[in-house]
């Protein structure tokens, strides 16, 4: 019989949810108006927004003004670093972020290095992946106008002690009398871990709409009231002047509805993925392969597994699986494109000709508990194979 396809890489997307196509299809026909318009066509779509606008509230537990629409998180990530380091540049220049942070984040510290004379400290992490609170205390000073660690990673799943951070950061933060925004990227945690910013302790976070089985082509950014900030796309003002461009209202809302669907589903579905989650990886790590896990094993995403493979080369691995239809990834989907190894692996203590020789497998709503076996099976054929 056709063996079905197994998806193990919803860390890179997620299919679009049917409840959440259904929201968004009449904003593509008949409520077609443009939300800046004066008629009644056109209000229908800026209250299809405000409305989108309360539903992320409440699951951020913010208010509806401080929640920004987006292209994605990379935008978000883009708008939060440059638009709180130019809004503050007169009190400093020095930005605190880690090493294992998304591209997005990493490559706008460095723009901001190159051509606007900040200066970044790169945090290290523990070879678990984690930030040490104590190592952002360290490096704050009098300069520093912005911190930005991400709240769980991308490749290797491990989750940062964010609250903790944001008491660091905030104790400092009155020894020199100025706020000193806190940013998280929050992008993979959505629809797993708690998104409450008061919580976090967060100024500033980012989301992605693909993530949580919503469009791709839409993120928010949470900006705290009063927090520093100058928008880098100007025009005609729309999103209270924090992004100019007509609002993509379809995606909007798709956003919404996805957020707010994965937000009660959230503990469910963790419970969920860490039982097969956890199924995989002690499945494989008692087979003996010389196999290890990357990433904190218990400080970790529900739905996120990496192995390193010691000798085996991480594509080669992805494409025998895929062979059997079972699509997982060796990292980051961003940076598959790019030659270099994982920045994140190597931050952790992997030798950079050793970083190639990982698999990512990240699950998702469409993970079966059955399905453990299999993939197990498909692992381990393909390793030996591989090796032999």
């Amino acid at each position: 019989p056709e063996q079905k396809e197994i998806y193990l890489d919803h860390a890179a997307t997620t299919p679009v949810r049917q409840e959440v196509l259904e929201a968004m299809l009449p904003y593509f026909s008949e409520n077609y108006g443009n939300p800046s318009s004066l008629y009644s066509v056109a209000e229908k779509s800026k209250d299809a927004i405000e409305d989108s606008r309360r539903e992320i509230a409440s699951v951020l537990g913010c208010r509806p003004n401080e929640v920004v629409f987006t292209s994605g998180g990379t935008e978000s990530d883009n708008a939060a670093l440059k638009g709180v380091a130019l809004a503050s540049k007169e009190f400093g220049k020095h930005i605190i972020t880690s090493s294992i942070e998304h591209h997005a984040v990493l490559d706008s510290c460095k723009f901001l290095e190159n051509h606007l004379g900040f200066k970044v400290t790169y945090l290290p992490v523990d070879n678990y992946g984690r930030v040490d609170p104590q190592d952002v205390h360290n490096s704050l000073t009098q300069e520093t106008i912005l911190v930005s660690i991400m709240y769980a990673n991308n490749e290797i799943g491990t989750i940062q002690p964010i609250s903790e951070i944001s008491n660091v950061i905030k104790s400092f933060s009155q020894t020199i009398n100025r706020d000193i925004p806190f940013h998280t990227d929050a992008v993979q945690a959505a629809g797993y871990l708690d998104l409450d910013v008061e919580t976090l302790g967060v100024d500033l976070l980012s989301l992605s709409g693909h993530k949580v089985y919503g469009p791709k082509g839409i993120g928010i950014l949470y900006i705290k009231q009063n927090t520093p900030f100058i928008p880098h796309q100007s025009g005609g003002g729309q999103e209270r002047g924090y992004r100019s461009g007509t609002e993509n209202v379809a995606n909007i809302v798709g956003m919404a509805e996805a957020l707010q669907l994965s937000e009660n589903e959230k503990e469910e579905e963790s419970r969920r993925c860490i039982k097969i989650r956890d199924s995989i990886i002690h499945n494989i790590l008692s087979k003996d392969l010389k196999i290890k896990l990357h990433g904190d094993p218990k400080e970790r995403l529900p739905n996120n597994i990496n192995f390193g493979l010691d000798d085996i080369d991480g594509e080669m691995l992805v494409l025998n699986l895929n062979a059997v239809n079972i699509f997982t990834s060796t990292g980051s989907a961003c940076s598959s494109s790019s030659p270099e190894p994982s920045h994140v692996l190597q931050a952790i203590g992997i030798r950079r000709e050793t970083a190639w020789n990982c698999l990512r497998i990240t699950l998702g709503k469409n993970s079966r508990e059955q399905d453990s076996t299999y993939i197990t099976e498909n692992f381990v054929k393909a390793i030996n194979n591989l090796r032999s």
